[in-house]
């Protein structure tokens, strides 16, 4: 008999989670695990599910096990090993009333919502479940959720995936190499415009990114900036946020935490930080990660870290600070 996974994946009728939610039965994010999904939705929307799980169903995937629909999170918990947390309420849009345009009034709404979300993971979901926060700002919506959740056998991250395979897009252009080519791509910092891609520590060909790189104005006028913007770019371009590329992102993060990390190698996605690398404690931070043989998330802690980078890591955990204080009432 086959081995099953529960994974429960919100936002379930978004373009994000339209890309994503296939691709979990495929037999490749999971293997040969038998794959029940829980797709959770708000009650104004949850009826356009139906139709998705129609598809599911007319699609004949191998691993697909029980596929529900609900709006009632903690009916979907009970008992999951994964969660993907893509929903969130985005900039921009009118919520009870006043249209969100702060930052501060983005991390407050959501704030709320992975309050309770948090709440029901931690009673509801598997001890030694793991928890995506793909929906921004995900990496201080990712620290709400794990405090109010209260339960430390369970693993937190926030998504990074997506940047990481930003930056190893642009390097694979500078370096006239395939993406596949490029590994050990880390961010650190916060999902987020400051968040620091670190191309001195990939790794081509068993040759160190800084001694392939040399060219700083490159770094600091394209390749930055570049990485950075390019959730805005997409944004310009096509009038809507990144959907395909977001669900691959997780995918990847989900496939990197089911399997060893191979020796010398890392992914990366944002945890909470225990003051490796200097880095504040109590924020959940972009940092290097492996998954063990015996399929426990570390920190990687063997990476060295020029001057350059710290500073730019700094002004991605200074902003983290920020937004941690900006949601404190709800961190009590």
């Amino acid at each position: 008999m086959k081995d099953r996974v529960k994974v429960v994946v919100t936002g379930a009728a978004g373009q994000i989670s339209y890309s994503l939610i296939p691709r979990l039965v495929d037999g490749h994010t999971f293997g040969d695990k038998i794959v029940d999904l829980e797709l959770v939705e708000i009650p104004q929307v949850v009826d356009k599910l139906e139709g998705l799980v129609m598809e599911l169903e007319d699609s004949n995937f191998p691993n697909m096990g029980n596929v529900n629909y609900t709006s009632d999170f903690e009916e979907a918990a009970k008992n999951a090993d994964w969660f993907l947390l893509v929903g969130s309420i985005p900039r921009g849009i009118v919520f009870n009333g006043k249209k969100i345009e702060e930052r501060a009034d983005l991390l407050q709404i959501n704030g709320g919502i992975f309050v309770g979300q948090g709440q029901a993971i931690g009673k509801f979901g598997k001890p030694d479940a793991k928890i995506l926060v793909v929906g921004n700002p995900a990496n201080t919506n990712a620290l709400i959720g794990r405090h109010a959740a209260n339960n430390d056998s369970q693993l937190w991250m926030a998504m990074t995936m997506l940047d990481s395979s930003r930056a190893r897009s642009v390097l694979s252009k500078k370096l006239n190499t395939g993406i596949g080519e490029i590994s050990k791509m880390i961010i650190w910092g916060n999902h987020s415009p400051t968040m620091y891609p670190d191309f001195e520590n990939v790794v081509l060909n068993g040759v160190q990114g800084k001694d392939l790189i040399h060219d700083m104005e490159w770094v600091k006028n394209e390749f930055l900036p570049v990485v950075q913007q390019r959730g805005k770019a997409v944004i310009d371009s096509r009038g809507a946020s990144s959907a395909t590329s977001a669900a691959k992102a997780a995918l990847d993060t989900v496939v990197a935490c089911e399997n060893p990390t191979e020796s010398g190698d890392c992914f990366s996605a944002a945890v909470l930080s225990d003051g490796s690398y200097d880095l504040p404690e109590g924020i959940i931070c972009g940092m290097p990660l492996m998954t063990t043989p015996e399929g426990k998330i570390e920190i990687v802690r063997d990476i060295v870290l020029s001057d350059f980078a710290k500073e730019k890591i700094k002004i991605s955990t200074d902003e983290l600070i920020e937004e941690r204080t900006a949601v404190e009432d709800l961190l009590k």
